[in-house]
């Protein structure tokens, strides 16, 4: 054999003869399906000591990555090795899988592969990342207007369970910006209608629907057992409530809120971090005197903005998950769409805080 590729046809004959069919890929492309009988050996393995993996050298072995670049790379250079009848599978598993050659998903759980492809091939995601998406538990304090796009995108990207806490039915004035409801489901409770959207869109996620207010008899259940909690609410005492039982339970909080034009987020985590992260209260020590700032009902809203900040909130949760990049912890994020500009502000622990700063001397 001289040539340096093959087609994928040919190479399921020579493979079906008995001839080597390695795929260069890493676990995490594999993970969305490889060709069936294929040997998973990474192209940087296989590279670092061939004779281990490949003892005769006069055998014939056919190299398969993704599109077919990489493995002609690699074809080439075992061939500058001695092993002439190195051949790369043209066209790579995309054309291998276009001619409908048979595929195996190395787990068996075709649905997680294929749903979450584009997601595992990041390599700071990869297969390890999204299970651990797949086993995290977030609390959604309101199915409204951040609630919405926040719960889709989580639910999307593959968060196991969904706790929403919401004890409000849908409204018709709700549909311009609360994306998880529909006009047909106007008078049905939130949670239920959120639980349908959701259901929909990722059935594998797990959504347990609590047609409840958060308050202080009902706080410490809803937190129980959940990896991080979003703050979709609407209301200064919700928030309020949150950031102190979050600080003493030690569960990070993804904070977002709206008027307007305007937004802002951030992620307070004082209660595993003592000293290190502000919470809600050393942003805002009091809540405003009652009228002093409107409700959405009051001052309006725009309609995209919450899902803007919804997004946002998202992301930050899934980046909690992950241990990915850099939080919002320390910063307020603030969000003008009149302007289209984003500002961030610096937020540092109060050490007077009466929330965090009585944690911190606990600790």
């Amino acid at each position: 054999m001289t040539a340096v590729s093959i087609s994928p046809i040919a190479a399921r004959r020579r493979q079906q003869a008995g001839d080597l069919l390695i795929d260069l890929r890493s676990d995490d492309e594999r993970a969305s399906g490889m060709a069936e009988g294929a040997l998973g050996l990474a192209r940087e393995a296989l590279l670092r000591d061939p004779a281990r993996h490949l003892p005769d050298r006069d055998a014939t072995v056919m190299l398969l990555c993704e599109a077919g670049v990489r493995s002609h790379q690699c074809a080439q250079a075992l061939r500058e090795l001695g092993y002439a009848h190195a051949v790369s599978v043209d066209g790579g598993t995309e054309a291998w899988r276009a001619a409908g050659l048979p595929m195996l998903v190395p787990d068996g759980d075709a649905d997680f592969a294929e749903r979450y492809s584009r997601q595992i091939r990041l390599p700071d995601v990869g297969l390890e990342g999204q299970r651990k998406l797949q086993h995290a538990r977030v609390l959604i304090v309101g199915a409204g207007g951040l609630g919405s796009p926040a719960a889709l995108y989580l639910a999307a990207a593959g968060i196991g369970h969904l706790r929403l806490a919401d004890a409000d039915t849908v409204d018709r004035s709700n549909l311009q910006r609360q994306i998880l409801h529909a006009d047909a489901r106007i008078g049905m409770p939130k949670v239920a209608s959120a639980a349908i959207a959701i259901a929909a869109l990722n059935p594998r996620t797990c959504v347990e629907a609590i047609p409840e207010r958060v308050d202080a008899v009902t706080v410490d259940r809803l937190l129980d057992g959940v990896d991080l909690v979003l703050d979709g609410s609407d209301n200064f005492a919700t928030r309020y409530l949150l950031n102190d039982a979050c600080v003493r339970l030690r569960k990070p909080l993804v904070y977002g809120a709206v008027q307007r034009f305007e937004g802002q987020v951030s992620v307070f985590d004082a209660g595993r971090r003592p000293g290190q992260s502000p919470c809600y209260r050393c942003l805002y020590p009091q809540p405003p005197p009652p009228d002093a700032v409107p409700s959405c009902s009051e001052a309006g809203v725009l309609g995209v903005l919450p899902g803007i900040i919804g997004m946002l909130q998202a992301t930050e949760a899934i980046k909690q998950v992950l241990g990915l990049g850099e939080p919002l912890i320390g910063r307020l994020l603030q969000f003008d769409a009149r302007t289209m500009r984003f500002s961030e502000l610096r937020i540092t622990p109060d050490p007077d805080c009466p929330v965090c700063a009585a944690n911190c001397a606990s600790i």
